[in-house]
């Protein structure tokens, strides 16, 4: 009995631990953000297949949610990633999920060059270049190493940047413990600073 109280505990734990980690990211590298225009820019994932996998549906719902969730009237959803495979674009594949499965009739732009997280920065500042708030919607460590890289290679658009709905308590709950663990792995390469939760 002890030893099952303790296993749930630690169980108790590992979850709460995955919430505030993930909770903790999705409030890094963001200001307040004030326009009337924005972009949200949604993250592609591995997808070899000819259909969005779970991990980019996934994405794509949050990138989706975080358009105009705080007033914006003029909002662009760029979808980035190239092609993994002998099949269409990771951004094409989310493409087409957002509007003939989720029915998404805004505005999309495609960039489908990319095959890292940097080259997904860099190839989507010029479609940011006009906007007021930037946001960046994937899983929040990603999104987090995302919003360090923009910071890196062009700080004055990194200022326009504010937080997504990429984060929802108990979304991916059993999930987020591992999910922690691999963001952890993921963002060593970033520094003190760019970790820095804005309140």
């Amino acid at each position: 009995m002890r030893r099952r109280a303790g296993l749930a505990l630690a169980g108790a734990a590992a979850l709460a631990w995955g919430e505030w980690l993930n909770w903790r990211w999705s409030r890094a590298l963001v200001g307040s953000g004030e326009g009337a225009s924005e972009a949200v820019v949604v993250l592609g994932y591995r997808n070899p297949g000819p259909k969005a996998n779970f991990i980019n549906r996934s994405r794509v719902r949050a990138g989706l949610r975080s358009v105009a969730m705080d007033g914006a009237r003029d909002t662009r959803v760029i979808f980035s990633g190239g092609a993994t495979g002998s099949h269409a674009s990771e951004a094409q594949l989310m493409a087409d999920h957002a509007k003939s499965v989720l029915g998404f009739d805004g505005t999309v732009v495609l960039e489908d060059q990319s095959a890292t997280t940097w080259e997904n920065i860099t190839n989507v500042i010029p479609l940011l270049e006009d906007v007021d708030r930037i946001k960046i919607a994937s899983q929040p460590a990603h999104a987090l190493k995302a919003r360090a890289y923009l910071r890196r290679q062009r700080p004055d658009l990194a200022e326009r940047l504010v937080r997504a709905e990429d984060y929802r308590p108990g979304e991916w709950i059993i999930g987020k413990p591992l999910l922690a663990l691999y963001g952890l792995w993921k963002l060593r390469v970033l520094k003190a600073e760019e970790r820095k939760v804005s309140l």
